[in-house]
């Protein structure tokens, strides 16, 4: 690796650490649970998919979707079937991978793929509102005017920075200085140290205290299942974007087998489960981390932190992380989606709007199966409009129609009410050069066809059938000859 490759990842790992750390551990509280739980699944995680996975320059860690998903499990059943339940959720994430689905991204429309970075955006935004917090109150007087004025201070350096210099990542300055400020300065404002402390030891390998049987499987299954999903989801989601992003290649199925064993280990360690983190992706590639090396780098450093420099990272002010996930929120929407609002179809507007508010209001696994049901429901009718038939009369009286089209379930009716039985000729032909059959829909619609024809004492011939459309109707028993 070359020096300069060398240092940008390393001090883009230092940042994306410094950023990693108030999420996991809000995201441990929101789960009612140990911040260090969150911390030793940001390490485990974060480290073990960026040794392993495919797409170098992702971060992953103990991120809030998943948190959400376990809220119920955690206050219902207790700590040790929540780890239960990573372990198992980290294997249907590794099944998954080895059966190759990742191509199943694929599948994600672009405009639910704006919706989802958009929304995501929101919530990063939405979530650094609660440092404005002391308890259940809002800051105000002195104390806000100095959050607020640190806040504003980091976002402008970040900002500002790289119109001078880009040796140094500039949310790393953002932070040390701001840090640095208040700590000369004595200024009273919350600080890392706030929200928990992060000291302890190494985590050690302990399988959950469970009983394994039937009915633990029972109650941990769904659980494990919604998390594998929205981890898989979230984490392919990250992946194509840090993919625009680079402009390089990743690989979804090994990201997937790599994530699921991180889950596991995670687990087995008393660590949270886990997904890739679009924040402190954003923040490792806007800092130069292209490389292995800066999630390794900011995985280590987690356990640094919580091993050795827990005195020095508890006076890390809380407002220079909260002005730099508001550049990241800022960086993160797609800006670009609003500009084009008037330019495409309005039915893709619709998803992206959709896509957004579901992710904000609901979660990302609900908010993209949403937007990829209607963009699929809006393409099935699209492509049954665009069914239509030609009709000559021929020189020997009979009547051709030619086809043109798809033939599935939602244009079965606009086929058939192509053809009019009753005033038709005695022999009628249906030259198929041009449609195609897709499903068991559209070899039912055949068959009702020729029955109209039949019952009105008239023939059908079909001709130009592809071998695939010969293959379905054969298989279904249909004769189209």
């Amino acid at each position: 690796m070359k020096p300069i490759r060398l240092r940008a990842d390393v001090l883009a790992g230092l940042t994306t650490s410094f950023a990693l750390l108030p999420e996991c551990i809000a995201f441990a509280l929101v789960a009612h649970l140990n911040p260090l739980m969150g911390l030793y699944g940001a390490f485990i995680i974060c480290t073990l998919t960026a040794l392993f996975g495919g797409r170098p320059g992702m971060v992953s860690g103990a991120a809030g979707s998943m948190a959400v998903v376990i809220v119920a499990l955690v206050v219902q059943h207790g700590v040790q079937y929540l780890l239960a339940t990573v372990l198992l959720g980290g294997l249907i994430m590794m099944a998954f991978g080895l059966l190759r689905l990742g191509k199943l991204v694929r599948m994600v429309p672009h405009p639910v793929m704006l919706g989802f970075v958009n929304g995501l955006a929101i919530i990063i935004a939405l979530a650094q509102l609660e440092h404005f917090k002391s308890g259940e109150q809002w800051l105000s007087g002195t104390p806000l005017y100095l959050m607020t004025g640190l806040v504003l201070l980091t976002m402008a350096i970040v900002y500002i920075l790289p119109r001078l210099t880009r040796a140094v990542p500039p949310a790393l300055v953002a932070i040390l200085g701001v840090g640095a400020l208040v700590y000369l300065l004595g200024l009273p404002t919350r600080t890392l140290g706030d929200m928990a402390h992060i000291a302890g030891g190494l985590p050690t390998f302990a399988l959950p205290d469970i009983p394994y049987n039937l009915e633990t499987l029972r109650i941990i299954a769904p659980y494990a299942i919604l998390m594998a999903l929205v981890g898989l989801l979230e984490t392919l989601l990250t992946l194509n974007l840090t993919d625009e992003i680079t402009e390089t290649r990743g690989y979804p199925d090994r990201e997937c087998v790599a994530l699921g064993a991180a889950n596991v280990v995670s687990g087995a360690f008393g660590g949270m489960g886990g997904c890739a983190m679009i924040g402190q992706t954003v923040i490792n590639l806007s800092s130069g981390g292209r490389g292995r090396l800066s999630g390794v780098v900011a995985g280590v450093l987690i356990l640094l932190f919580i091993l050795f420099l827990s005195p020095l990272i508890e006076r890390i002010p809380l407002a220079a992380l909260v002005g730099v996930m508001f550049v990241v929120s800022q960086q993160t929407f797609a800006w670009a989606s609003l500009r084009v609002l008037n330019k495409v179809p309005l039915n893709d507007v619709l998803v992206i709007i959709a896509v957004t508010t579901i992710t904000v209001f609901t979660d990302l696994a609900t908010a993209v199966l949403c937007g990829i049901i209607i963009a699929a429901l809006n393409f099935a009718w699209q492509q049954a409009r665009e069914l239509y038939a030609d009709e000559h009369l021929e020189a020997d009286g009979s009547k051709l129609y030619r086809l043109h089209g798809t033939l599935f379930f939602a244009s079965t009716t606009p086929f058939l009410n192509q053809f009019d039985p009753a005033n038709d000729p005695q022999r009628v032909t249906l030259d198929c050069r041009h449609l195609s059959f897709v499903d068991y829909s559209a070899i039912a619609a055949l068959k009702t066809l020729r029955e109209r024809y039949a019952k009105a004492g008239k023939q059908l011939q079909v001709f130009h059938l592809s071998e695939r459309c010969k293959k379905l109707l054969k298989r279904a028993g249909v004769d189209h000859d």
